[in-house]
Order: C-alpha cells, then structure tokens, then sequence
C-alpha cells in the first residue's frame, strides 16, 4: 500500500494527492465478527518515553495520535519540560522498536500552550490536518480547538500556521471544553469535546464547509465519564465506537485513569454503554495484562490503530491496538499533573476475549 517517495516525485503533487486519499481508505473485510464486551489486552513495555532537550528536563510524553502511511508510523504527541510552555512534538519510524529512537521535532503551531493533537487526511481537501487545543487568555473559553494543515505529512515543517475553529467569538452555548475530536461521515463533519463534568459534547457542519460552519451543539452523551473521548467508525459494521476516560472512585483505585466504550448506530445518534464501568472496562488495571516489570495501571489519553488515515476515523473490530499513555499509580504520587512521568506504549487486543 506504500506510495515509493521516488514515485510520488516524479508524478507530482495533485496525484499524490489521489494516492495519498486511496491509501488512506479502508477496505471492508468480507465477514466482520460481532464487537462486543468483555474486552482483555496485553501492554508492551514503555515504547516512547520522556527526553530532555537543550537542557531541559522532560518530564511526560502523553495524548498521542498515531496514523501509518508510506510504510513509516507517523505521531504526533503533547510532552512536558521542566519549563513551560506544554508542547506538541512529531516523530516517525518504521517499526515500534525503532519508537523511541527517532529524531523529534517541536511544531510551530504556537508560542504558548497547545496539545491534545488529532491527525487525519481529509480527502475533500487533499491535504492532512491536525486538530489540536490551544491556549487562548484572552478569551472566555481559555482554551481553544484549533487546526493546522499540510501536504507532506512526513515534513515538520511544512505545517501551516495554526487557525483557530472560532477565531471570532465563542460558540453560543458553550461554556468548558477541552480534548477536541473530528470524525466525518459522507454529510457532516462532527467535532466532539467533553468538559470534565460528565459530559460529552458535539456539533457538526456540512463537509463541504469543514472547518467551517459549525454552528450546532448538543449533549451527546452523558455518564461517568471525563476527558478524551475519541470517536471512530467500525470497519465492516454500520456502527460507530466512542471510548472516553473515565477516573477510579474506589480507595484502592482512587484517581486512577481507564477507558469506557461506547456505541451509537450514527453520529448523530444515541450512545449505548459497551464497556462502561471499572470492573469492565474498555481498558483499564481490571483487564489489562502488564509486562515484567508493570508500570502502568493507569491506562489513559490514548488513539486507537486505524485501519486507514482519512477523516472516517476508521477502525478494524477485529485487529485492534490501542497506544496509550500510561503510568503506576504508584509513581503518580503527590506529583502535580504536569509533574507525572507518563509514557506511551501499545495495547493489543486478545482476539477471544469476547467470546
């Protein structure tokens, strides 16, 4: 499926365009077997972990969002330095082993606080984006979703400048949100948050206006539930998959980060739990198996591994992985959130754990 660099210069950039566009699509399988709970994973080591940089202490690696393309994986991911301002760093390998290993780049999106990335082709655009928050004093709503484009995903520095969603006023009705997430199907593009209360928010735009345009919002689901929700369409199946953290409320567990899952028929639809509790969870300390020695029973922020890169968010039921970030409770401590050494590594799903 790997579009040669050689090739791909010779022909120009509008038909590497349509290449990049036909590898990004997934192609349904012939039969898909029924998702469904109770779901069990087994954890890598640690794959990418903190570096230090000019001098600088880093302190996590965290929100990654993951996408492979041109035989080379492709991620892009929030990190923390002694200092400020939080970050969003790039890197790209050929093998998870190789991981830890490749050169990072700091992107240029912005002078202060941005993270929380989400990277994605947009094929009516022909072009790659990135979705991720930002920093904004100014405004009522200190955050802010924000994009960022370009035409050579492999390129750091051929990303535009960052544009904001709402560069003029908050959207009506809005009142917190943090952990941006753009999924399309073939009428709307739709843009979840939640807001750390709950809740869990979209709004959406006809395609053909993305990223503009969005000017509905509703709750679209409501539950014990906190950030991070990620939303994906379910290769072979007329359903779509939202998985969300949530946080530990037992003593033993308390404060500790795992994921739900939930399920709707559409985008616009409702929500149904799939994997919705700490005792069964999507993936969390209860069913995730850990290498020797464990290091994380938190399981949190995390991209599932699709099954292509276009703005479907597509993912195939049957062979999924999970790259989260992850730390012990144990080492979390007293540390403040900016001081806790998470690190990435990849979950990989037991294939019968369902049956």
């Amino acid at each position: 499926m790997a579009l040669h660099t050689r090739t791909a210069a010779a022909i120009g950039v509008g038909v590497v365009g349509l290449l990049a566009a036909a590898v990004c699509v997934a192609s349904a399988p012939a039969a898909t077997p029924e998702f469904k709970a109770p779901f069990s994973w087994t954890l890598s080591a640690p794959l990418i972990a903190p570096r230090d940089l000019a001098g600088e202490q880093g302190f996590a690696v965290k929100d990654p969002t993951v996408v492979f393309f041109e035989g080379r994986w492709h991620v892009f991911m929030t990190v923390r330095y002694a200092t400020p301002p939080v970050r969003t760093e790039y890197l790209s390998f050929d093998t998870w082993e190789n991981a830890d290993q490749a050169p990072r780049h700091t992107l240029k999106w912005h002078d202060r606080y941005f993270c929380a990335p989400q990277v994605f082709y947009f094929r009516p655009h022909k072009k790659w984006y990135v979705v991720y928050q930002v920093a904004q004093p100014d405004r009522k709503l200190k955050l802010q979703p924000a994009y960022a484009t370009s035409d050579k995903i492999g390129d750091p520095a051929s990303w535009s400048p960052g544009h904001l969603f709402f560069p003029d006023a908050d959207p009506q009705g809005v009142s917190r949100w943090i952990d941006f997430w753009v999924v399309c199907d073939d009428k709307r593009a739709y843009l979840f948050f939640t807001s750390n209360d709950g809740n869990m928010w979209r709004m959406w735009t006809p395609i053909e206006k993305f990223p503009e345009g969005f000017d509905h919002r509703e709750l679209a689901l409501k539950g014990d539930i906190f950030e991070a929700s990620h939303t994906y369409r379910l290769l072979g199946q007329d359903k779509y998959l939202t998985v969300i953290e949530a946080i530990g409320k037992e003593p033993q567990s308390k404060d500790r980060r795992y994921y739900q899952a939930y399920t709707a028929d559409r985008l616009d639809g409702v929500w149904q739990p799939l994997a919705a509790s700490e005792d069964k969870p999507f993936a969390g300390a209860a069913n995730v198996r850990q290498p020797q020695p464990p290091w994380a029973d938190n399981i949190s922020h995390g991209e599932l591994i699709r099954a292509g890169c276009d703005e479907t968010m597509t993912v195939d039921p049957a062979h999924l992985e999970f790259l989260i970030q992850g730390v012990n409770n144990s080492a979390k401590g007293d540390k403040g959130y900016g001081g806790i050494p998470w690190r990435l590594g990849l979950l990989k799903l037991v294939s019968d754990a369902g049956k």
